[in-house]
């Protein structure tokens, strides 16, 4: 049977390959990978910061313009880089239909996803019914703050704004089990499984991550929490396809992973 497959987390900041070329070469080989693995749609996220090598939510939604299966979620900044990627000008872009979530950035930026300065973040998601994206778990980078980027900080959000949908991302590696407490406990939390690994998956590696996502499957109870997803071009697309291949579904339970939540949540 034919695979529907969204890809709800690529970047197309200047990482790995991407270094160095121009944004629509970056979009470019974007929707070239997706062809080459059989992705239908993917969903760009923004940088919670923007330079040279960070494009503005601004600049992806005009470069992607003519392609109806690749969509945007806008990374936010508490400390605002550059002016940009601003409440109102996210709010314009809810209203005409443009993007598709926010996403926020604790342990790289130094703030506790729960911190008051991101409910304006928070009230835009639930004002539009979108979902909010927090980045959890090992920020690859030595200035990053881990602390503010554990799992178990998400219940406080969740909690407090029963209404917003989140998408707590990649699974809050390494702490996997911190995450599917929070899932089940919070039935407006959701996971996706991205970034979990660098580059291609190795075979023992492969083999304790099909073990930590049977073992969250498994205690969170249902499939339609968990959300596929890569993080391409830090992860490889078809490592990830090859991957996802080995967990042990049904049919169905495979189709809500990875097409169904995304399209369900993104309103894709």
């Amino acid at each position: 049977m034919t695979q529907t497959i969204i890809d709800c987390h690529v970047h197309i900041n200047g990482y790995e390959s991407l270094k160095n070329i121009p944004l629509d070469e970056r979009i470019k080989a974007l929707s070239d990978t997706m062809q080459a693995n059989n992705v239908d749609q993917a969903v760009i996220i923004s940088s919670y910061k923007v330079n040279e090598e960070r494009p503005s939510t601004s600049q992806i939604l005009e470069y992607i313009k003519n392609n109806d299966n690749i969509h945007v979620v806008a990374g936010f900044s508490i400390d605002n880089h550059d002016g940009k990627n601003t409440i109102e000008e996210y709010r314009k872009y809810l209203k005409d239909g443009k993007i598709k979530g926010l996403k926020i950035y604790p342990g790289y930026e130094h703030y506790y996803p729960y911190d008051p300065k991101y409910q304006k973040v928070i009230d835009l998601c639930i004002e539009y019914d979108v979902p909010l994206m927090i980045h959890t778990g090992d920020t690859y980078t030595p200035k990053g703050k881990i602390r503010y980027a554990h799992p178990i900080n998400v219940d406080d959000v969740a909690v407090d704004n029963p209404e917003l949908k989140i998408i707590t991302c990649h699974l809050g590696n390494p702490w996997f089990l911190d995450c599917q407490e929070i899932i089940y406990k919070n039935k407006n939390v959701y996971a996706d499984i991205s970034g979990l690994v660098l580059g291609d998956f190795t075979e023992f590696y492969e083999k304790y991550l099909v073990g930590k996502i049977t073992d969250f499957l498994n205690y969170a109870g249902e499939p339609k929490y968990l959300l596929y997803g890569t993080d391409w071009p830090i992860s490889s697309m078809k490592s990830y396809l090859n991957f996802v291949s080995k967990l042990d579904l049904n049919d169905q339970e495979r189709e809500l992973i990875m097409f169904e939540n995304s399209k369900r949540l993104f309103k894709l």
